[in-house]
């Protein structure tokens, strides 16, 4: 048995009442019909999870149709430097 986990299409991530945020998701048990949930993520979990997929994205360029966020120059931690906090 294996399972199949997707974005749900035409549904964005948003934020909940408690301040969480949910990802909708499609779950597909081989040979069955798909589930819709959702993942919910505090901001922190959201954030550390928003900075691996950075770090895992980091030597690929972008495709066309990347979102903005994925438009601007990144570098990798080894490169990037902090010269200051606000």
């Amino acid at each position: 048995m294996s399972w199949t986990i997707e974005r749900t299409p035409e549904r964005p991530v948003r934020r909940t009442g408690d301040d969480r945020l949910a990802v909708p998701l499609r779950v597909t048990r081989t040979g069955g019909d798909p589930a819709d949930t959702e993942l919910t993520l505090t901001l922190a979990e959201a954030e550390h999870l928003h900075a691996a997929l950075c770090r895992a994205l980091d030597s690929q360029p972008p495709p066309p149709n990347a979102p903005d966020c994925r438009r601007p120059v990144q570098a990798s931690p080894s490169v990037a430097r902090i010269v200051g906090r606000a």
